[in-house]
Parts: C-alpha cells; structure tokens; sequence
C-alpha cells in the first residue's frame, strides 16, 4: 500500500497512474476543494483510495498512513509570487516536517521526497549543477527554492532519525495536464503565441518520466541520497520553438534582454490586475529565465542502468497533439 501526497497535482497524478498500472494498491491524500485530474483515465482515479486531508493537518496524515507501507511525497505550492510567499513556506517546508514526522511515528517502511531542482540553489553562470552541489545563501534565490531546501533538511532530520528515504529533485517537467495551472501554462501562453522569448537555459523532462523514476527508486535499495531528474537542457526559444511546431502556430520572435524581460513582466503584472489573475512573468520566474544553468542526470542513469528519458522533442509533439485534442 502506498500513499501518494499530492495525488491531484500535476506529478502526482502521473505517479498514481504509474502506480495503478504497476498494480499497486493506492491510497492519495486529497484537500475538500481539490478536483480529480480530467487528464488521467477515470479507470485509473476508480482504483485509488482517495482521502479527504491536508499536510498541514497531521490528523488527517495519521489516519491516511494507518496500515501504509510506503509515502510518496508529492504535496507542494509552486509559485513565485510574492503574494503566495507565506504559503509556499507553511505548505513545502512545515508541511514536509509533519510528513515526515508522521511517517517516523508510523513506522512506514520507505519514503520517496519529491523536491526540486531549485533546491540546489542558485547556480554559478552558466553553472553545471548535480547531486553534489551544496546550498550557498543567494539574495536570488526563490521563496520556492528555499522552501524546498527547507523541506529536503526536514527529510535528512528523518533519516538521521531512521526513515528510510530517499530525494529524487525533478527540473521543469512538461505534459499534458491543466494547462492554465503549473508548467502547462507555458503550452498555453505559446499556443496564444506569446511573442518573446528568452535565451536562458534550463533543464526540462517529460512528466511521465519523472513518475517512472519515482516508483523505480521507491522499489530501490536507496537510501538516504538524492537524484537530480533532468532529460535535457534546453534554451527557453528551442522550448518555445519546438511547442510553437507542435501546435501549428508562430514561433516567438522577439528576443527579451533582461531588461525587457522586467518590462514586460510589468506589462503582464498590469494586466493581470484588470483579469483578476496572476501574471506568467513574475521577478522571480524571470531571474530563471535570464539564468543558464544545466542539469546533470549521470548519477539517476547509473542507478537506474534500465531507465531512458524520453527525447524532449517526442514529449512536446505528444504532450500538444493531446491539448490540441482537448480543445476540439
């Protein structure tokens, strides 16, 4: 029995379906006002047992670890707005330590973190980054970032405690999902050809992939180690480009500078005050975007020697023709 946090979220919902299909039995933690995922199968959702809780509720975590074997902590707030800062933290660090805690007393046999690769911190230019790369205080570092750094110490604390753990930190993982929530809102803003791009760097991966990954190292022997989960590193207009391809529509062309980059993101703050919504662009999303930083995955590949990530181009082409399809 495993139980999956976050099982309504974008990665959580794939893990459940990796799960399901693997024929383990399913338990997921899901908030009152939490929907199911419409882009997972509903045979799939009907074999979960789903829970009605909260991370922030241990409560609720005690009554949905009872007679668990193994907790994939998928629960996470990602959002670079400063309004959302406070919850960020209670959700991804406070959260993290009630799981973890949680799982201690329940004696659960073995425990999968879901982090980030945002909680190695900020990279040197044009810095490679994997497992061995220790925080260093950064004044652009992310809420997000250091939240998920927070919440990785609180897992190391429970090893030392004797929870058998393991971290995988996925980078940007893309597919089909919501596309007005997540990373899915970068298919949607290209396919209403958002016309700037960026030529920073970033590693990315099929969301798909990250749930393989997962349960591989759930059914592992590892412990107490961490996995960066990255298929390639692209730039942000080779992203753009290749999602533009996909869905029929014009590439990006004009080319954001960092100073326009603010400029615009000011222009999107503005506007989103009149829609009644939170802009693409924030100072925190565009830092990442201005960034060059890439991604090892060497140490996953070796520890999974029958594990291949699939070619970012082939999960743009699929993850699109199924938005495509969804609109019709």
């Amino acid at each position: 029995m495993v139980l999956v946090t976050g099982g309504t979220g974008f990665l959580g919902s794939y893990v459940i379906k990796e799960l399901v299909e693997r024929n383990y039995s399913v338990r997921a933690l899901r908030r009152r006002t939490s929907k199911l995922p419409f882009y997972i199968r509903p045979e799939i959702l009907e074999k979960v047992e789903w829970l009605e809780g909260d991370i922030l509720d241990t409560i609720s975590l005690e009554d949905a670890m009872d007679g668990v074997d193994a907790v994939i902590h998928s629960a996470a707030t990602v959002s670079f707005h400063r309004s959302d800062k406070d919850q960020v933290y209670l959700v991804n660090t406070q959260g993290t330590a009630n799981v973890v805690n949680t799982a201690l007393e329940k004696n659960i046999q073995r425990f999968v973190h879901v982090s980030s690769v945002a909680a190695f911190g900020r990279a040197e230019i044009n810095g490679r980054v994997n497992e061995e790369k220790k925080w260093v205080v950064s004044k652009h570092d992310t809420h997000y970032a250091i939240s998920k750094y927070k919440a990785e110490m609180e897992v190391w604390r429970g090893g030392g405690e004797g929870l058998n753990a393991v971290i995988i930190n996925p980078s940007t993982f893309l597919g089909y999902g919501d596309w007005n929530t997540t990373s899915c809102r970068i298919f949607k803003s290209v396919y209403n050809e958002f016309p700037w791009y960026s030529t920073g760097v970033n590693g990315f991966v099929d969301v798909e992939d990250v749930a393989r990954a997962t349960i591989l190292l759930l059914e592992s022997n590892i412990s107490e180690q961490r996995f960066i989960v990255n298929a390639e590193n692209w730039t942000f207009q080779q992203l753009f480009n290749s999602i533009a391809d996909g869905f029929g529509k014009k590439h990006p062309t004009r080319k954001a500078t960092p100073f326009l980059i603010n400029f615009v993101r000011k222009i999107e703050e503005m506007k989103s005050m009149f829609a009644d919504s939170k802009p693409l662009l924030t100072k925190e999303s565009a830092r990442i975007a201005n960034s060059h930083t890439f991604f090892d995955n060497d140490k996953l590949l070796k520890a999974l020697p029958g594990f291949s990530f699939t070619p970012l181009q082939e999960s743009i082409q699929k993850a699109c023709k199924k938005y495509i399809e969804s609109l019709r």
